[in-house]
């Protein structure tokens, strides 16, 4: 990335500039020649006199020396990497190269940064010859998410005895973001959570146009295993079996960003563990093959490019996961009062699993919570105790509402300052071998599924989520 080059051409009110630059060395060479010159008038001395004028105009010489100095000078800037998560570093590369054909005085390079990102970078260069050019380096990292604005770079112009300074800004910025940090899952499954491309209950058909039936006709580059013997004798030329297309599961993960929901602030926060956690959920799900969609308890679906409202999971995880993170860098609190506008989002059809990250809930939103769950094969809450976090003691109220989800179908999990989202993710997996119904009763899973406190889930199929595991 490259910023504008630098050019010291005459302005408008250019020389009321220069002499606004003058330093704190040249205002007191400009004082002392005019207290000086006033004396030697009042006492009569001519060589006062003399070193009075010699005083006040060396700082105005400096200053329109250096107003009409004309360097030109090119600078770019580079991140490496642009996208890092919290509490991670990025370097930043600045080049400056001198385009004109005399060299350059001394430089004092300064780029502009957010406070959160450090103090504020300067170096100085010495000398730049015609044609060479100068790099340097800094590194900046923020504990909290976000994007930062980078720039833009300056050059500070200085004479050779200090009595003047003058700024001159590129024009080019850059863009830092910080995403959440993303912690790795194990491999353990959920129960109804199906692998993305494994043998679910249903498949979706690779219909590629009207010859795409069953069968269809002999192309080139077919498999001749594929080839339907009773079909070419009926047609009297050779027909293949149509493909399967491996099934696409989905995903839906809920963020709760209600401001009264979430106490606190700063990198430890519960507002930041939640966000970080439906991070890891989804980079954790897209790298297995799921279409992963984000939704906020405003009811904002954040939709992606595989044109089903998620982004595409499998060959192509590693840009999703960026593209979801990107967004989750700037997600910030709501003013919503509940979660009803996130339940009409999700009633409207089989979101597959679901996963959801809930703040504090009272009665009333742990009803609409559970009554998420009607339309999900799967759903696994993680529910962050609000006391725990601000107090450092167990809200008495967080029983009662993993209670009512659990009632309703959840598969709920209390969350406390120091869990690990990894062992949390393992539990509900253990919590998969038992299945609980409407009725808050729990019943054995099927042959195949583990027993709860096993440490593994085995093979279970999601009521309505049409997958396997």
């Amino acid at each position: 990335m490259t910023a504008g080059g630098i050019g010291n051409a005459a302005e408008p009110g250019g020389l009321r500039t220069a002499f606004a630059g003058l330093t704190t060395r040249g205002r007191s060479f400009l004082a002392a020649g005019v207290a000086a010159a006033v004396c030697a008038y009042a006492l009569g001395q001519t060589d006062l006199l003399r070193v009075g004028l010699l005083l006040a105009a060396l700082p105005l010489v400096c200053a329109v020396v250096l107003h009409r100095t004309r360097y030109r000078v090119a600078g770019s800037r580079a991140l490496s990497p642009g996208r890092v998560p919290a509490a991670a570093e990025s370097r930043v590369l600045l080049r400056v190269e001198n385009v004109s054909r005399l060299p350059t005085g001394v430089l004092m390079l300064q780029d502009r940064v957010p406070y959160v990102l450090g103090p504020r970078p300067r170096f100085v260069l010495d000398r730049v010859e015609a044609g060479g050019r100068r790099e340097v380096s800094y590194r900046v990292r923020s504990d909290l998410r976000g994007r930062y604005p980078l720039g833009p770079l300056q050059l500070r112009l200085s004479d050779p005895f200090g009595m003047c300074e003058l700024t001159r800004s590129f024009s080019d910025q850059d863009t830092l973001t910080v995403v959440p940090r993303v912690e790795p899952l194990p491999p353990g499954r959920l129960a109804g959570e199906a692998a993305g491309y494994g043998d679910g209950r249903q498949r979706a058909l690779a219909l590629a146009g009207e010859d795409d039936v069953i069968p269809r006709g002999y192309r080139h580059g077919d498999d001749l295993r594929r080839v339907h013997w009773r079909s070419t004798a009926r047609h009297g030329e050779l027909m293949v079996r149509r493909e399967e297309q491996p099934q696409k599961a989905r995903c839906t993960v809920l963020l709760d960003t209600r401001r009264t929901a979430h106490q606190g602030s700063g990198p430890d926060s519960a507002f930041e563990w939640a966000v970080s956690g439906a991070a890891s959920t989804a980079a954790h799900l897209l790298e297995r093959g799921f279409s992963v969609r984000f939704l906020t308890d405003t009811g904002t679906s954040v939709p992606g490019p595989d044109g089903a409202g998620g982004w595409a999971g499998g060959s192509e995880s590693a840009d999703a996961a960026g593209l979801l993170l990107d967004t989750l860098a700037v997600v910030e609190h709501s003013d919503e009062p509940g979660l009803t506008r996130a339940y009409d989002v999700l009633r409207g059809g089989n979101e597959g699993l679901l996963v959801a990250f809930f703040g504090d809930l009272d009665e009333e939103q742990a009803a609409v919570a559970g009554r998420m769950r009607q339309r999900s094969g799967t759903a696994v809450a993680f529910v962050l105790d609000g006391a725990a976090w601000s107090r450092g003691t167990a809200g008495s109220r967080l029983d009662e509402r993993l209670r009512m989800l659990r009632e309703a179908g959840w598969k709920a999990l209390p969350v406390s300052p120091g869990d690990s989202l990894a062992a949390l993710w393992q539990e509900a997996g253990r919590v998969a071998g038992v299945r609980q119904g409407p009725s808050g009763s729990s019943d054995r899973a099927t042959a195949g599924e583990a027993a709860p406190g096993s440490g593994a889930a085995g093979p279970v199929a999601a009521p309505g989520s049409g997958a396997t595991t």
